[in-house]
């Protein structure tokens, strides 16, 4: 007689610069799509062929700054890998909120609601969850929490 034996997959902590890393990837790739298939949306094309996106025209000053709006989450997956703790949950509370008006503006004009309305609350999800994890960050006790008497020099067994 054979006794079968059962594993248990093992669900390592995943660190907070990670599912930052990850939110803000799934936000780009969202971004990115919500405006390819915007592509499909009858006039579209043939608005910009004509030099119009939205009500603004194109310029090079309107794609300097449609990409400056796109590299800032963009440079968000790296930094929020890179950045030092304190620096890393205060750029991400901060880009985040400011972000939430950005995607919001989205749906300003929109004819196709269901669709914009479907990539914005996703977006406006995914950022969310990035202010969450940011604001959430675990702390760890430094020497200025601990209790009297519990110094550095003795921690390390000096009196």
């Amino acid at each position: 007689m054979t006794t079968r034996q059962t594993a248990t997959l093992d669900d390592q902590p995943t660190s907070v610069r990670a599912k930052l890393a990850a939110a803000w990837t799934s936000f780009m790739f969202l971004y990115a799509y919500v405006d390819i298939l915007n592509f499909f949306t009858p006039g579209v094309v043939d608005d910009i062929l004509a030099g119009k996106v939205f009500e603004f025209d194109l310029s090079q000053t309107f794609s300097t700054a449609a990409l400056a709006l796109v590299s800032v989450p963009t440079l968000m997956v790296v930094l929020s890998m890179t950045l030092p703790a304190r620096a890393n949950r205060i750029t991400n509370l901060v880009v985040a909120a400011l972000y939430v008006p950005v995607t919001a503006f989205n749906l300003a004009g929109a004819s196709w609601l269901y669709f914009y309305g479907l990539g914005v609350v996703l977006e406006l999800g995914l950022l969310a969850l990035i202010v969450r994890y940011a604001w959430t960050w675990p702390r760890t006790a430094t020497a200025a929490t601990a209790p009297a008497g519990d110094s550095a020099m003795a921690r390390r067994g000096r009196p």
